[in-house]
């Protein structure tokens, strides 16, 4: 018969002794709820580093902040409601959603489209969303467009995304960019996209309303 070593022994009666409350598992990222950031060039990071766009600053955040949450950024360039609304299906087949940020809408704004078409296809978005998890917390972020169709569409349209929030009560975020639209410095050439230095700051308007609602 094999001896055991001193060292051996000594390592069994100590495992022995230890109380059935310290052996937890860890937790297991089948645990971990999902922040989704769901919209288009904006949330997509377009003309900057993945880990530059404001989804990613926001994920560093949440991260630091010790909250266990995976963040999944779901942006898509050049998407309108209409698009979100057709792709939110196929994604929450794939996806669980614990906290929703909807950022979608500015492209209508940019064509013009009828700010009550928009409203329509943003509420299908957050009734097809909470229809799969009644629990799931929203964030609207507001978007404001230049008046390039009017003042009175440009109204229209920045008033529906208040709107909404409060009709559906969920969190909102005035204006997404906010301290960075008008800033030649914090922009892209384009106008319309923001640039790094940009995105660093969007974040901070999102993680000032979403840390709230982790």
């Amino acid at each position: 018969m094999q001896r055991l070593s001193p060292f051996v022994l000594v390592l069994s009666f100590v495992l022995a002794c230890q109380p059935a409350t310290q052996k937890t598992a860890p937790a297991t990222d089948t645990e971990r709820k999902v922040l989704l950031f769901f919209g288009n060039s904006l949330t997509e990071g377009y003309g900057v580093e993945a880990a530059e766009s404001f989804p990613a600053q926001v994920r560093q955040k949440v991260d630091s902040a010790g909250f266990a949450y995976e963040v999944v950024i779901a942006g898509a360039s050049g998407e309108t409601s209409a698009g979100g609304r057709q792709r939110i299906s196929w994604l929450l087949e794939q996806q669980q959603i614990d906290v929703f940020v909807l950022e979608l809408g500015a492209n209508d704004g940019l064509r013009g489209i009828d700010p009550e078409s928009t409203r329509r296809n943003l509420q299908d978005i957050l009734d097809q969303v909470l229809s799969k998890n009644p629990k799931a917390a929203v964030v609207i972020a507001g978007i404001k467009v230049p008046p390039t169709q009017g003042p009175d569409y440009a109204e229209k349209f920045e008033i529906l995304f208040r709107e909404l929030a409060m009709v559906n009560h969920t969190a909102f975020i005035p204006f997404l960019l906010k301290g960075v639209a008008g800033n030649e410095a914090l922009m892209l050439p384009d106008g319309i996209h923001p640039n790094a230095e940009g995105h660093r700051v969007v974040a901070e308007n999102v993680w000032k309303v979403v840390k709230e609602v982790l």
